[in-house]
Protein backbone atom coordinates (compact mmCIF):
# COMPACT_ATOMS: atom_id res chain seq x y z
CA UNK A 1 0.00 0.00 0.00
CA UNK A 2 1.12 3.57 -0.69
CA UNK A 3 2.06 4.98 2.27
CA UNK A 4 0.32 8.35 1.69
CA UNK A 5 -2.38 6.41 1.62
CA UNK A 6 -2.80 5.62 4.95
CA UNK A 7 -5.06 7.01 7.68
CA UNK A 8 -2.59 8.79 9.02
CA UNK A 9 -1.07 10.23 6.19
CA UNK A 10 -2.17 13.60 6.56
CA UNK A 11 -0.44 14.80 9.23
CA UNK A 12 2.21 13.37 8.79
CA UNK A 13 2.20 14.63 4.64
CA UNK A 14 1.94 18.05 6.23
CA UNK A 15 5.02 17.61 7.89
CA UNK A 16 6.89 15.40 5.66
CA UNK A 17 6.36 16.93 2.61
CA UNK A 18 7.71 20.31 3.28
CA UNK A 19 10.65 18.72 5.37
CA UNK A 20 11.72 17.06 2.18
CA UNK A 21 11.00 20.30 0.15
CA UNK A 22 13.42 22.25 2.57
CA UNK A 23 16.17 19.97 2.30
CA UNK A 24 16.31 19.84 -1.69
CA UNK A 25 16.03 23.80 -1.68
CA UNK A 26 18.81 23.72 1.10
CA UNK A 27 21.07 20.56 -0.93
CA UNK A 28 20.70 22.94 -3.91
CA UNK A 29 22.90 25.38 -2.06
CA UNK A 30 25.37 22.95 -0.42
CA UNK A 31 28.43 22.33 -2.63
CA UNK A 32 31.49 20.04 -2.06
CA UNK A 33 34.20 20.77 -4.19
CA UNK A 34 34.89 17.98 -6.50
CA UNK A 35 37.13 18.13 -9.51
CA UNK A 36 36.21 21.51 -11.88
CA UNK A 37 32.98 21.66 -10.80
CA UNK A 38 31.28 21.90 -7.44
CA UNK A 39 28.49 19.39 -6.92
CA UNK A 40 25.39 20.18 -4.60
CA UNK A 41 23.58 17.59 -2.48
CA UNK A 42 20.24 18.07 -4.05
CA UNK A 43 20.24 14.93 -5.87
CA UNK A 44 21.10 13.43 -2.93
CA UNK A 45 17.92 14.65 -1.32
CA UNK A 46 15.33 14.46 -4.43
CA UNK A 47 16.41 10.59 -4.36
CA UNK A 48 16.00 10.08 -0.26
CA UNK A 49 12.92 12.19 -0.89
CA UNK A 50 11.36 9.14 -2.98
CA UNK A 51 13.00 6.65 -0.69
CA UNK A 52 11.55 7.32 2.18
CA UNK A 53 8.27 9.12 1.64
CA UNK A 54 7.62 6.90 -0.91
CA UNK A 55 6.65 7.15 -4.77
CA UNK A 56 3.45 9.84 -4.12
CA UNK A 57 4.70 12.12 -0.92
CA UNK A 58 7.90 12.03 -2.63
CA UNK A 59 7.31 13.58 -5.91
CA UNK A 60 4.98 16.16 -4.33
CA UNK A 61 8.17 17.20 -2.05
CA UNK A 62 9.91 17.84 -5.23
CA UNK A 63 6.64 19.92 -7.03
CA UNK A 64 6.35 22.19 -4.14
CA UNK A 65 10.08 22.99 -4.13
CA UNK A 66 9.67 23.27 -7.91
CA UNK A 67 6.32 25.43 -7.24
CA UNK A 68 7.84 27.71 -4.64
CA UNK A 69 10.62 28.43 -7.07
CA UNK A 70 8.56 29.47 -9.92
CA UNK A 71 6.70 31.06 -7.43
CA UNK A 72 9.56 33.54 -6.75
CA UNK A 73 11.17 32.50 -3.90
CA UNK A 74 15.25 32.04 -4.19
CA UNK A 75 15.47 28.39 -4.14
CA UNK A 76 17.19 27.40 -7.13
CA UNK A 77 20.79 27.82 -7.58
CA UNK A 78 20.44 30.67 -9.77
CA UNK A 79 17.41 32.45 -8.17
CA UNK A 80 13.56 31.78 -8.51
CA UNK A 81 10.35 33.12 -10.19
CA UNK A 82 8.59 31.86 -13.81
CA UNK A 83 11.49 33.23 -16.29
CA UNK A 84 13.46 30.54 -14.53
CA UNK A 85 11.83 28.07 -17.28
CA UNK A 86 14.23 29.83 -19.70
CA UNK A 87 16.92 28.98 -17.53
CA UNK A 88 19.09 26.15 -19.20
CA UNK A 89 19.39 23.87 -16.35
CA UNK A 90 15.39 24.15 -15.47
CA UNK A 91 14.92 20.76 -17.01
CA UNK A 92 16.72 18.63 -14.60
CA UNK A 93 14.58 20.45 -11.78
CA UNK A 94 11.27 19.37 -14.37
CA UNK A 95 13.05 15.61 -14.33
CA UNK A 96 13.35 15.48 -10.16
CA UNK A 97 9.39 15.25 -10.38
CA UNK A 98 9.54 11.48 -11.49
CA UNK A 99 13.13 10.85 -10.14
CA UNK A 100 11.26 10.76 -6.70
CA UNK A 101 8.72 8.82 -7.96
CA UNK A 102 10.87 6.52 -9.13
CA UNK A 103 13.05 5.88 -6.66
CA UNK A 104 10.13 5.83 -3.89
CA UNK A 105 8.48 3.15 -6.71
CA UNK A 106 11.55 0.85 -6.45
CA UNK A 107 11.55 1.25 -2.23
CA UNK A 108 7.84 0.31 -2.06
CA UNK A 109 8.59 -2.76 -4.09
CA UNK A 110 11.33 -3.50 -1.79
CA UNK A 111 9.86 -4.49 1.24
CA UNK A 112 12.55 -5.68 3.02
CA UNK A 113 14.43 -2.21 1.84
CA UNK A 114 17.15 -4.35 -0.16
CA UNK A 115 20.21 -2.00 -0.87
CA UNK A 116 20.84 -2.97 -4.23
CA UNK A 117 17.46 -2.54 -5.30
CA UNK A 118 17.14 0.95 -3.54
CA UNK A 119 20.72 1.68 -5.70
CA UNK A 120 19.06 0.85 -8.90
CA UNK A 121 15.57 3.08 -8.42
CA UNK A 122 17.79 5.07 -7.73
CA UNK A 123 20.18 5.10 -10.71
CA UNK A 124 16.79 5.04 -12.85
CA UNK A 125 15.81 7.92 -11.29
CA UNK A 126 19.12 9.42 -11.73
CA UNK A 127 18.68 9.04 -15.29
CA UNK A 128 15.20 10.53 -15.42
CA UNK A 129 16.76 13.75 -14.06
CA UNK A 130 19.81 13.55 -17.03
CA UNK A 131 17.32 12.77 -19.52
CA UNK A 132 14.69 15.81 -19.20
CA UNK A 133 17.39 18.03 -18.18
CA UNK A 134 19.84 17.34 -21.31
CA UNK A 135 16.91 17.39 -23.42
CA UNK A 136 16.10 20.95 -21.85
CA UNK A 137 19.58 22.26 -21.60
CA UNK A 138 20.10 21.18 -25.59
CA UNK A 139 16.78 22.84 -26.66
CA UNK A 140 17.37 25.80 -24.42
CA UNK A 141 20.69 26.79 -25.67
CA UNK A 142 20.25 26.21 -28.92
CA UNK A 143 16.98 26.86 -29.78
CA UNK A 144 15.99 29.63 -27.93
CA UNK A 145 19.24 31.36 -26.90
CA UNK A 146 21.12 29.89 -30.51
CA UNK A 147 24.32 28.90 -29.39
CA UNK A 148 24.36 25.74 -31.44
CA UNK A 149 26.15 23.92 -28.81
CA UNK A 150 27.12 20.39 -30.26
CA UNK A 151 25.12 17.80 -28.24
CA UNK A 152 28.40 15.91 -27.06
CA UNK A 153 29.54 18.99 -25.65
CA UNK A 154 26.18 19.56 -23.44
CA UNK A 155 26.34 15.67 -22.56
CA UNK A 156 30.02 16.24 -21.58
CA UNK A 157 28.94 19.39 -19.58
CA UNK A 158 25.53 18.58 -18.23
CA UNK A 159 25.62 14.90 -17.36
CA UNK A 160 28.76 13.08 -17.74
CA UNK A 161 31.12 15.57 -15.48
CA UNK A 162 28.60 14.66 -12.65
CA UNK A 163 27.85 11.08 -12.96
CA UNK A 164 30.48 10.21 -10.69
CA UNK A 165 29.64 12.45 -7.82
CA UNK A 166 25.96 11.47 -8.88
CA UNK A 167 26.54 7.73 -8.62
CA UNK A 168 28.69 8.15 -5.47
CA UNK A 169 25.24 9.70 -3.65
CA UNK A 170 22.36 7.22 -5.35
CA UNK A 171 24.76 4.56 -2.96
CA UNK A 172 24.36 6.84 -0.60
CA UNK A 173 20.58 7.24 -0.59
CA UNK A 174 20.03 3.29 -1.43
CA UNK A 175 21.57 2.51 2.02
CA UNK A 176 20.67 5.38 3.97
CA UNK A 177 17.27 4.15 2.76
CA UNK A 178 18.17 0.77 4.66
CA UNK A 179 18.72 2.33 7.52
CA UNK A 180 16.26 4.98 7.66
CA UNK A 181 13.65 3.82 6.06
CA UNK A 182 12.44 1.29 9.10
CA UNK A 183 11.72 4.64 10.92
CA UNK A 184 9.91 6.36 8.15
CA UNK A 185 7.43 3.08 8.07
CA UNK A 186 6.73 2.88 11.89
CA UNK A 187 5.73 6.40 11.56
CA UNK A 188 2.75 5.61 9.63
Amino acid sequence: MDQSLKPRGAALDAALIPMFTALIAIGAFIRIPVGLVPVSLQTLFVILAGIMLGPRRGAYAVLLYVFLGLAGLPVFTAGGGPQYVLHPTFGYLLGMVPAAYIAGSFAQRSRRRNTKLLFLGAVLALLSIYSLGLLWLYLIRNLYMGSNTPFLILLQTGVLIFLPSDLFFCLTAAFAGKRLGPMVNRLN
